[in-house]
């Protein structure tokens, strides 16, 4: 599980044969696992520099491959421990669709940014709720009929890759967790009761 804030931003140095390896000074163990641009990966082996990950057959087909080759960043995040604080929001690590840049417009303080996303991740998403790009934890500010819009503060702009995306750029979305659990409860043929819906969402 993760929080979708960003520890570090990290050069890619090669991506062989399904293993991703990356430039970082952190030292994960043998088997943790490490959300790289939102995807949940695991750590395989350690070298000088570095540490490399394996991309399963379904992970590949699931993320915007384009963005982990070299000489590409990524933003880094490892896996929560119960003792941290919970800054972001709730993220698996499950990337539930791609979705393109569409508009990036920046204003006096911020920066509105706009992606089009399939019709089936829309449904997922709420005015003011939470969706993770690439990775990063933010706030839906709208959804539209084949987008949402997204209102980024400058300081989260500048520390992500974000400053350097341009329109037209695949990144990986998650849907908020509790909304999607929700969702596929509703869709159950029998319809679970209010009572069920908030024992679920106090569990998490």
């Amino acid at each position: 599980m993760f929080s979708g804030v960003i520890s570090q931003i990290a050069p890619i140095k090669a991506f062989n044969h399904n293993v991703l390896e990356i430039l970082s000074p952190y030292r994960p163990k043998l088997g943790d696992s490490i959300a790289v641009n939102g995807a949940c990966l695991t750590a395989i082996r350690l070298f000088k520099g570095g540490f490399a990950l394996e991309l399963s057959a379904h992970t590949q087909k699931s993320i915007a491959l384009e963005n982990y080759t070299p000489p590409q960043r990524v933003h880094i995040e490892p896996a929560l421990r119960v003792s941290d604080r919970l800054d972001g929001h709730l993220v698996q690590g499950h990337i539930d669709a791609i979705g393109e840049v569409a508009e990036i417009k920046p204003t006096a303080n911020q920066v509105n940014m706009r992606i089009q996303a399939p019709r089936a991740f829309l449904r997922l998403c709420i005015p003011h709720g939470s969706v993770s790009v690439d990775g990063v934890s933010l706030t839906l500010s709208a959804v539209h009929s084949e987008s949402f819009s997204l209102t980024i503060i400058p300081y989260t702009f500048e520390n992500t890759l974000f400053a350097s995306y341009q329109k037209g750029r695949r990144v990986n979305l998650e849907s908020d967790l509790l909304v999607r659990a929700v969702a596929h409860l509703l869709k159950t043929p029998t319809t679970p009761s209010w009572q069920e819906i908030d024992t679920l969402m106090m569990s998490y």
